[in-house]
């Protein structure tokens, strides 16, 4: 698919909303716990992790899929599930517990799903690599088309999950991209400080994947090299490792104090970059951007509006939907 003037004014949409996602969530988050931090409190339960600086990689790489790929995400997963299309009220009532979320109010943000369009995620390190494999073997005997994808972060490359099933999709051939989004970070650990090899790409010969590095967090160059991995693996030439340098723009985790980052190690926000790029390009005028980015906002609004409104769960639905095949 060409680069076109459309794709990447999607990819703008994309990324404002993203942002506008995580914005709103964090601003819930944090009502009721100030001044003073009370972990619990306030209409957004449990921890909360951001993917700001990260939305270029969720744009590019899902603008190269079809609706028949599959999708397994981590514990950053909203990036990576507003450019799939998750639906956005569901993803917003999820987050804040209510039984008109995508998993009743059960999973919270590190645990959406929505198999209207074949993505999931878990809070479990690299945990969705073996998921994806799975997918992508079981579509390889269903004769069904599709293919799979793992967005995982660069601490995860360097768990065991990492390197057996990267091991399986080599030896089988399987249809299977792994994203590793290196921010530089594995919760407070350094990548220098934790990976022997400068490439968590470079590890793609050891298991007779395709390994491609993208240092740009644009996401122009990474929809590109997204397609070239998508391309070998429905041709049946295997996976991909495809590394893609991003940005985390706040800590691990909302309340993090990042102590651990040097003061001159600032990591760049990538949606002001690419909006002058698309201006200096003709793509959008300031004014096209900007409509774009409000009606990001404004749509980000009904969804926690929606979210608000909704009930909670019932007590009594506390035990249900333990094990699948259970009425509904």
């Amino acid at each position: 698919m060409p680069l076109t003037p459309e794709l990447r004014r999607g990819f703008w949409r994309t990324m404002c909303l993203s942002r506008a996602f995580d914005d709103a969530m964090i601003a819930l988050y944090w009502e009721g716990k100030l001044p003073i931090f009370q972990f619990g409190a306030g209409p957004l339960p449990g921890e909360l992790h951001c993917s700001n600086g990260a939305e270029p990689v969720g744009a590019g790489v899902c603008a190269a899929l079809g609706p028949e790929d599959m999708i397994t995400a981590d514990h950053r997963p909203h990036h990576v599930a507003v450019a799939r299309g998750v639906d956005l009220d569901r993803m917003a009532a999820e987050l804040l517990g209510r039984r008109t979320g995508l998993s009743q109010g059960k999973g919270g943000h590190m645990h959406i799903y929505d198999p209207a369009v074949n993505f999931a995620s878990s809070g479990i390190i690299a945990e969705g690599m073996a998921v994806a494999a799975g997918m992508a073997l079981a579509r390889r005997l269903q004769k069904r088309p599709g293919i799979a994808v793992a967005f995982i972060g660069e601490g995860a490359a360097n768990q065991g999950a990492f390197h057996e099933v990267c091991n399986m999709v080599g030896l089988w051939k399987l249809p299977v991209v792994v994203v590793v989004q290196d921010n530089e970070w594995a919760v407070s650990t350094g990548k220098r400080e934790s990976t022997a090899v400068e490439r968590n790409s470079d590890r793609a010969s050891a298991y007779a994947m395709a390994g491609e590095w993208v240092g740009t967090n644009d996401p122009d160059d990474i929809f590109l090299a997204a397609e070239r991995a998508v391309a070998r693996a429905r041709a049946g030439e295997g996976g991909t490792i495809l590394e893609l340098r991003t940005a985390r723009l706040a800590g691990h985790f909302m309340g993090d104090q990042q102590a651990y980052i040097p003061a001159q190690m600032k990591q760049v926000d990538p949606l002001p970059l690419y909006r002058e790029k698309l201006i200096r390009d003709g793509v959008l005028s300031a004014e096209e951007a900007d409509a774009i980015a409000a009606e990001a906002k404004a749509r980000i609004a009904r969804a926690v509006e929606f979210a608000k409104a909704s009930p909670w769960p019932e007590p009594a639905e506390a035990m249900a939907h333990v094990f699948a095949g259970e009425p509904a």
